[in-house]
């Protein structure tokens, strides 16, 4: 299989706000695009259409090659494989694919969340695929954006730079020969912990839908990041404190959550998290959520505090305010996010020691 060249074939996996944003956009690129989605409610206006309409940062009309629930002929013949779903459904992801992947394939979950591409390689292996195909992911979406409308998304704003690694590393060069095709704003990571721990959604995300979850219940319409007021924005210092120590126990340095908005957006000011936030013109004018069924919590608890606060256990990094988190998550929803989650056990990590985990996944 050739490298990736202008109208080569991609395939989008999902249908929600990035996935749109991702198949709109790098039509208008000039790549043939075929986006696959498991629900067909979820793609049956962008299959009327033949596309998506994209607005904001990128305009235009966006013409897809295909849009179908077979993921055999999405994935046949295309060179990038991009995985735009919520992280809890990167297993399933995963087991549909396996039948039909073919050599020299580049799988990028965008993004991975916390041990993403950890998890779907482990699944290609328990299904048995022999085909050579290289897994990585991103640190986090490459847009904000939302879908304002039927097969019609809007791109808020294209981050400057989205680190990318591949599992193993020694991987990362080859997949990001293919994927800075796509996006040039891709650069490389050390290695998958590097993106896992840079997951900033898990800092952002969890604590403030807790934190609102009266005004969410209550049909409340207010602004997410607004929300987050001083108080709040010291509480997810406090999360992201341990998550940085976290990857300092791994080797993996880590930008921390008040960095790394400046190097993703432009004209970020402040001299703390809130301040920064507050300052984020991306982030202005995305809505609070209408459901405590949202993935802030049912994607970013298992797929992101779970797993970091796991990898913190096995190398003895103390993580009481995320802990507190993922067990006011546990109580609120009834459900086990400790062990449905990406512990070590499940990302196929168990009985390593951190230095084991570092070459492992060197």
């Amino acid at each position: 299989m050739d490298k990736l060249s202008p109208f080569s074939r991609v395939a989008i996996l999902g249908a929600g706000n990035g996935a749109h944003a991702m198949a709109g956009h790098l039509a208008l690129k000039g790549f043939t695009v075929r986006l696959y989605n498991k629900f067909e409610e979820e793609i049956v206006h962008m299959r009327e259409q033949g596309g998506v309409t994209v607005e904001g940062a990128v305009e235009g009309f966006g013409q897809l090659d295909l849009v179908t629930t077979d993921i055999a002929s999405a994935l046949d013949g295309a060179r990038a494989i991009l995985v735009v779903v919520p992280a809890f459904v990167h297993r399933f992801m995963a087991e549909v694919c396996a039948p039909h992947l073919q050599d020299e394939q580049v799988v990028i979950l965008n993004p991975g969340r916390t041990g993403g591409a950890l998890e779907f390689a482990n699944v290609l292996r328990e299904k048995g695929v022999t085909a050579q195909v290289k897994v990585a992911e991103a640190q986090t979406l490459i847009y904000a954006c939302r879908i304002s409308g039927p097969a019609q998304v809007r791109i808020n704003s294209i981050k400057r730079q989205v680190p990318v690694a591949a599992f193993p590393a020694t991987d990362t060069d080859a997949a990001l020969s293919v994927a800075r095709q796509l996006f040039p704003e891709f650069v490389p990571a050390a290695n998958v912990l590097q993106t896992s721990f840079n997951n900033i959604g898990a800092i952002f995300h969890p604590s403030t839908t807790i934190f609102n979850a009266s005004r969410i219940e209550a049909g409340e319409e207010f602004e997410f990041y607004a929300s987050i007021t001083p108080m709040v924005a010291g509480f997810l210092e406090a999360v992201d404190g341990e998550r940085v120590a976290t990857a300092k126990a791994y080797g993996v340095e880590v930008d921390s959550a008040q960095d790394w908005l400046a190097k993703a957006y432009e004209g970020i000011r402040g001299d703390d998290l809130y301040e920064r936030l507050q300052s984020c013109e991306a982030y202005q004018g995305i809505k609070g959520p209408k459901s405590m069924k949202v993935r802030y919590i049912l994607e970013d608890v298992p797929t992101g505090l779970v797993p970091i606060a796991s990898f913190a256990q096995t190398a003895g990094i103390p993580t009481p305010a995320t802990r507190s988190v993922v067990d006011i998550a546990q109580a609120m929803y009834g459900r086990d996010f400790w062990t449905e989650g990406r512990n070590m056990e499940n990302l196929g990590l168990a009985g390593m020691k951190a230095e084991q985990i570092l070459d492992y996944v060197s």
